[in-house]
């Protein structure tokens, strides 16, 4: 297998691996056992965020693994019951507590709300201090990116979006590359939404392979120049998830999958009103 995992270059020069390992919804137990073996495996990136409550499991993962910092690209995010200038600051300390960590490779704005415009600063202040190689957002569409984008001294370099074969962000990529912001794939793998794992498409474009749908599925977004974050608790699929390396889509392939994108969510709706509602009221205190 070929494990020579492949790069981003942000804004900042900074080299970003395109391929990682994602620990929603993992328990704080389970993740520290999960990232020593993800690190094992190959990976070199492992996402996480202060709402998942297992950066703490992420930090005893990396220090078990006995790889150096610096070979380990962390990535985590602030959650909007954090958001300010202030209590940002104190909310971005106590993850690179939490990680046992002096710095992050890349922290974002988790969701677009609340207030994000001081979170941002707060950010652009960690950026500026050392505390964090590259700063993002999550979850921004192109209204949210650019009135940030337009309105800062620093633009986000990262924006980490519901990407997969349904949902690809033809319409957003334009902003995003007119900002030199490169664009993040959470559920690459759609969670196995909209017969997923038994698409024609994607099945006879891995028969033809030798590869799995979730393998066609993640050489489509890389090729896009995407970053993935696939997630699995098991070993055997974190090999396989990585396991994408070493062949290509044709033209004729890569023209198929992209006739699969419905443009749609598979999840919610940032700009719905009850989506926003249950954001800043039920959901706003989840980190605490």
């Amino acid at each position: 297998m070929n494990t020579t995992i492949p790069t981003i270059t942000l804004a900042n020069g900074v080299e970003m691996p395109q391929i990682g390992y994602g620990v929603y919804q993992i328990s704080p137990i389970e993740t520290e056992l999960c990232v020593t073996e993800a690190l094992r495996a190959g990976y070199r990136m492992i996402d996480t965020a202060q709402v998942y409550k297992n950066e703490e499991g992420v930090g005893a993962g990396v220090a078990k693994s006995g790889l150096k910092r610096e070979e380990v690209f962390l990535v985590s995010k602030i959650w909007i019951s954090n958001y300010g200038d202030v209590r940002t600051t104190e909310a971005l300390d106590e993850s690179l507590r939490r990680l046992n960590t002096d710095y992050v490779d890349l922290m974002l704005l988790h969701q677009p709300f609340c207030d994000r415009y001081g979170a941002w600063r707060a950010l652009e202040k960690a950026y500026k201090a050392g505390k964090c190689r590259a700063i993002g957002v999550s979850n921004f569409f192109a209204d949210h990116i650019v009135d940030l984008a337009v309105n800062n001294e620093i633009a986000p370099m990262v924006n980490q979006m519901e990407t997969h074969v349904f949902q690809q962000r033809k319409t957003l990529r334009p902003f995003l590359d007119e900002l030199n912001c490169r664009l993040m794939a959470w559920g690459p793998l759609a969670e196995g939404k909209n017969g997923f794992f038994t698409n024609p498409v994607l099945a006879e474009i891995g028969k033809a392979h030798g590869k799995s749908i979730a393998q066609i599925a993640l050489r489509f977004l890389l090729e896009k120049g995407i970053i993935v974050i696939p997630k699995t608790t098991h070993a055997d699929r974190m090999r396989e998830n990585l396991d994408v390396l070493g062949f290509s889509l044709a033209a004729d392939e890569i023209a198929a999958i992209e006739t699969l994108d419905a443009d749609k969510s598979l999840f919610f709706d940032h700009h719905a009103g009850a989506v926003a509602k249950q954001f800043v009221t039920e959901w706003r205190g989840l980190a605490d």
